[in-house]
Parts: structure tokens; sequence; C-alpha cells
């Protein structure tokens, strides 16, 4: 049988609510504006001919924001000015290379060309070394028959001045493609985890600052574990993030149940009923305790006293080098940001106001340090913007 933790919210000073029950909000600071255009310095999100989504991923390190531009095929690096400092582009879809030809003027600004074909996630080690997540020409795809996976995904790999070192697959540089990367990330120790989406669940791949791999972790349906209660519940394995400090994955698991029409004794839908997080040992394989995560509560109203409230799961956001968890789900506000101690011992909410109407893609990042950072793209141009959630963590410890 299997345990389980339920969050206590503290009643400490930083409590979550204000008087009236409102949560309060956290201070959004506007960094800086990109335009959309094929330059250097631009973003290339838009095109009338083709009707695919906004293929653009942000990640934030140090105070540096690093731009993958699926679309240009580019990943751009800038301070919190807005000022491009390095420039990875391909050579065959770049419209002005200016910021190419002063590269070799100065050195704390660098272009480099690479043929990418579809770019995807990013990260960035403590090391300053560049990982991106890009497709492989068709002719090089695998198929893995068994598990009926396209391998197609790899992971390129750049030092900090820019070089390209080399590609990193299953098993290390140079392997077996991935099947599809829904994120990468690096801890403290400079680790690579790359987590893939299958067909019956999740594939992590963890590798060492060298680039080989440490371990490879199948989290499928048979392989969670049972909680009491909830033996005929359906699940959804949603996401797995790397713990920064150890070799421990954060696994998010949403829970739903049948619902039975009591008039028609009929099965009439299925109804979310909670989230556990549970924290696997990757180095023995044993899943630890889970924490049980509250949902948002929503209210739909029809009038001035018809009122349904359902519960809806958060998003798995990331997790702190301090161990904070923190969730994400959006609201009529914004977004409302729930962060989690790993004892499960508090909790801390706090609203992000954004006008949703006015964002058509967005990307976010979550720094080790708390800082949440954002990318919206609007009609008119693209946002970047932080929330300083660390400072209000580092009070709440504080107190």
């Amino acid at each position: 049988m299997l345990k389980f933790w339920v969050l206590v919210v503290a009643a400490l000073a930083f409590s979550s609510c204000s008087r009236r029950g409102e949560i309060s909000t956290v201070g959004e600071v506007d960094l800086f504006t990109l335009n959309y255009g094929n330059f250097e310095d631009e973003l290339n999100v838009f095109d009338l001919a083709d009707a695919g989504e906004i293929d653009t991923h942000l990640v934030m390190r140090d105070g540096f924001f690093y731009i993958a531009n699926g679309k240009s095929r580019k990943i751009i690096e800038l301070n919190s000015y807005g000022d491009l400092l390095s420039l990875y582009y391909s050579a065959d879809s770049a419209r002005n290379l200016d910021f190419a030809k002063t590269n070799e003027e100065n050195a704390t600004k660098k272009a480099v060309a690479y043929p990418f074909n579809t770019l995807g996630p990013l990260a960035v080690d403590g090391e300053k070394s560049l990982y991106a997540v890009d497709t492989l020409p068709p002719e090089r795809f695998e198929k893995d028959e068994e598990r009926r996976l396209l391998l197609s995904n790899v992971v390129l790999r750049f030092d900090l001045n820019g070089k390209f070192h080399d590609y990193i697959g299953q098993q290390g540089p140079g392997g077996t493609p991935f099947p599809f990367v829904k994120n990468i990330y690096t801890t403290l120790s400079n680790e690579l985890v790359v987590v893939c989406k299958t067909n019956d669940g999740l594939n992590v791949f963890w590798f060492a600052r060298n680039g080989f791999l440490l371990y490879n972790v199948l989290i499928t349906s048979a392989s969670i574990p049972k909680v009491e209660g909830e033996e005929d519940a359906h699940f959804s394995i949603e996401s797995a993030i790397p713990d920064l400090n150890e070799h421990r994955l954060y696994l998010k698991i949403d829970y739903y149940e049948d619902v039975i029409d009591d008039d028609l004794k009929v099965l009439a839908g299925i109804e979310y009923a909670k989230t556990i997080l549970f924290p696997l040992d990757v180095e023995t394989g044993q899943y630890e305790d889970g924490l049980e995560i509250p949902g948002y509560e929503r209210t739909f109203s029809d009038g001035a006293v018809s009122k349904d409230v359902s519960e809806v799961p958060f998003d798995f956001l990331g997790v702190t080098q301090n161990g904070w968890l923190f969730f994400i789900v959006p609201t009529d506000f914004g977004y409302l940001i729930q962060m989690v101690q790993p004892d499960g011992q508090s909790i801390v909410k706090r609203t992000l106001s954004i006008d949703h109407s006015k964002v058509l893609y967005h990307s976010l990042s979550l720094s080790a340090e708390g800082i949440l950072s954002g990318l919206f793209v609007r009609r008119e141009n693209a946002l970047l913007s932080w929330w300083r959630t660390d400072l209000l963590l580092s009070s709440f410890n504080a107190n």
C-alpha cells in the first residue's frame, strides 16, 4: 500500500490569500519586446501560407534569454535589455548577416552557422553549454518496431564559445535518435535529462556531463504505484521533471473517476479526481511516498443564482534548486501559480495578471533560482517579462 502526503497550508506572514480571501498578485516586470521579421534580432512566428503552430521556445539562465525560433530556424541569446549577444542560424534561411559580420570584431558576441531542421526545446547548463532539440532529415529517421515509435529527434550540443560539439542520442554522443522529445533539462551538476513521449507513457534518458548515458527510465501505466482508493480510477502520466540536486524524478499523475448518471444508471463521463506527485529515485528505481497536489476550483455561472464548481489539475512547471515545486493553471485573470515545498508542509499561491485576449502564444521558463520568465507572442510584437518569485520565496523562508 502506498502512502501519500496531503498538503498543509502554512499560516505564515506570506499567506497565499489577502484579507478578503483574494490571492495576491506577483508584480510583472516587462523587460523588452521583439519585432516580427527575418532579421537577426526578430522573430518569425507568422506565415499566412502555413497554418501550423507557432514553434518557439524560451529558456532563461543567469539573466540571459535563449529563444529557439523554429520557423526561422535560429536560436538567439539576449540580455535582459534585449541586446542580441549570440546568434545560431541556418545559413540558407538567414536574411541579414550584419551581426555575423561583426562577430570577429567583438569577442562578447558570436554568430554560429548550423543547418537546423525543426528546432524544439532548449536547455543551458552552468558552463554555458547550449542544448537544442532538433529533427534529423527524413532519410536518417529510424523505427522502433517493437514499441511502434518513430525515432527522429536528437539533442545538439554547443560549447561556451558557440562551437558545435556533437549531437546526443539515446546512448549518448552520436547515438540512436530519440522518439518525440517533450522537454530537456540540465541539473546543477551539468547533467542533461531528456524526457520523451511514447505510446504508453514517458521515456527519460539521464546523461552525465560528458554526454554518456547514466540512466534510462521507462515510465508506463504498469510501473506507476498503486494508490489506495483509486484502484478503478483512470490516470494520465502528465510529466516527469528532474530534481536539480539529486538523481530523482518528480512524476505528475492525474487521476480521473467515472461519473454515473443517477437516473439512468449509466456512465455519463469522467471527471478529475486528484493529482499525485511521485518522487522516483532513478538510481534504485524505487518510488517514494506520493504528494497530493490540490487542484484548482473553477466556477461557472449561468446567472445570478446558478453556479457550477469543478476542479481541474494544475500543470507541473518545474522545481527550483531549493526544492520548491511550481504548478500553474490559466484563470480568467491570467495564471495562478502554486508553489509547494518538497515536504508538502506549506504552499504559496500567487496570481500572474495576463490578458489572454492579447496573447496568441506563450512560452514559460522557470530558472533554478525560482525566477519565472515568459515570452508572449502578441499581434504587434513579442514581449519578454519575468516575475521575481525567487524573492517571494526567499522572504517566505526567512519568516
